[in-house]
């Protein structure tokens, strides 16, 4: 098969042919018809990540058809149509138990324990408590954003951040999981603010529910007069002058040291912050202001994707009409171009929306 594998860790990734993979007992083979270039893939490639061993294939939000299935597989065949949440689940761990599979004691996640979906095939463990079966008229492209993006943000909203009709949210950075987040708590009732640094970005949040688009640069205002610059250079604090006090719920959903820790800043009194952006070691540690969490009740929440069996409601809202994750798509290419498309997220600002890689166009 066909597969972009990096040797060295932010050393430029290429296409080669590999062994097509083999399922294991209780997993699968899934034909990858589309897969999504996430941040955490960025991540992963710059040497983030301490799960990787090179070299390595990335790619981690899927979406294809099932070619093999283990023996021990009961629920799916080949020819289902799939996509599986980023964290694969054991489903017999005390975690699991729960029901609590997003944060599985012994999770696998293609991209980052073993090879990944920038390929023509992918591996996947424990196939009956992770694969979800996808209905026929929801097209791969949009499907494969539903393995991490949209499927991350609608529970970091919606389950994590119990977001409630009427109440401001804020969504600091707007790539595909905040623009996820966006969209999913326009359509739950709530007034939305949008922050990123890219006018780009923001023009697709307010096209997608934002309310108030607010840039994050000192004194850069945009051309849509929807969008707020930043007052006094200062975001928390624009955002809570902005939402009248500041939000009720408020999400990182890029991963920074300043984007944490102006999303817990622009909370107002017993606000919840959700941190799903991911915050690696490398990139420094947020400097938390836990006097603000103690004399104004914060909650800070994290919140790590969404398990298999959640999906339903998320897709019934797709099939509905409520959300459109397919509006999200931006760009669709070549499993060639994926070297390109997956160096443009390290670009400041980044790269707005969700490209997907189709491995066999």
């Amino acid at each position: 098969m066909r597969a972009v594998v990096f040797e060295r860790f932010g050393g430029r990734p290429e296409v080669r042919e590999l062994p097509d993979p083999a399922p294991s007992p209780e997993g699968v083979v899934v034909r990858v018809e589309a897969t999504g270039v996430c941040r955490s893939d960025w991540h992963g490639w710059q040497g983030h990540d301490p799960d990787i061993a090179l070299p390595h294939v990335p790619g981690h939000e899927l979406s294809g058809t099932v070619a093999a299935t283990g023996a021990r597989v009961t629920r799916f065949r080949a020819g289902d149509r799939v996509t599986v949440p980023f964290v694969c689940a054991c489903g017999t761990c005390p975690a699991c138990a729960q029901g609590d599979q997003q944060v599985c004691e012994r999770q696998t996640q293609p991209g980052f324990t073993h090879h990944g979906s920038f390929a023509e095939y992918v591996a996947l463990d424990h196939a009956d408590t992770n694969l979800v079966g996808l209905p026929d008229g929801l097209a791969h492209p949009t499907a494969a954003g539903l393995g991490c993006r949209f499927a991350t943000a609608h529970r970091a909203v919606t389950a994590r951040g119990r977001v409630a009709p009427g109440e401001w949210v804020a969504v600091h950075g707007c790539g595909g999981v905040g623009l996820s987040a966006v969209m999913i708590a326009a359509a739950a009732g709530a007034r939305v603010l949008a922050v990123d640094v890219s006018p780009d970005a923001l023009e697709l949040a307010r096209r997608f529910g934002a309310e108030v688009c607010l840039d994050a640069r000192v004194g850069v205002v945009p051309a849509d007069s929807a969008v707020r610059p930043g007052s006094g250079g200062e975001v928390a604090a624009a955002v809570r002058e902005l939402t009248g006090g500041g939000a009720h719920l408020s999400l990182d959903a890029l991963g920074s040291p300043a984007t944490c820790v102006a999303s817990v800043e622009g909370l107002r009194r017993r606000g919840r912050h959700v941190q799903v952006g991911l915050l690696p070691p490398a990139t420094g540690r947020p400097v938390v202001p836990m006097d603000r969490v103690i004399a104004h009740e914060l909650e800070i929440l994290g919140s790590h994707g969404m398990a298999a069996h959640a999906y339903p409601a998320l897709l019934a809202q797709v099939a509905d009409g409520t959300l459109r994750p397919d509006l999200l798509v931006t760009a669709v290419r070549p499993l060639a171009e994926a070297p390109d498309a997956l160096a443009a997220l390290g670009a400041a600002p980044g790269v707005p929306g969700i490209t997907v890689i189709e491995p066999w166009a």
